[in-house]
């Protein structure tokens, strides 16, 4: 069984999903929200912001040094830093 390319090589695998940070997703990748593993400031942050569990996204862009990451998300693009997106457990999706 070979890997899908966009997944890199500190993927986690849980319950045969393909399960990852998002900081770690390539432009064009699309995934679902799992879980926010991070301080209860920066976790209400991102609840705010719409990336709340189970929730569709697309990577649209990442900048040229890799900060910030635009998402496309509900319907408008949203942009976060790479730190933010390192706090979210996303699944990525099968069509990619």
């Amino acid at each position: 069984m070979g890997l899908h390319p966009k997944l890199m090589l500190s993927q986690l695998l849980k319950d045969g999903e393909n399960i990852m940070l998002m900081n770690e997703m390539k432009v064009g990748a699309s995934g679902i929200v799992k879980a926010i593993i991070a301080s209860p400031m920066i976790k209400k942050r991102l609840l705010a912001m719409g990336l709340t569990p189970n929730t569709p996204f697309r990577i649209a862009k990442v900048a040229p040094l890799g900060d910030p990451i635009e998402l496309s998300i509900r319907g408008y693009r949203l942009s976060i830093r790479k730190s933010e997106a390192s706090c979210l457990e996303v699944e990525l999706s099968e069509n990619d």
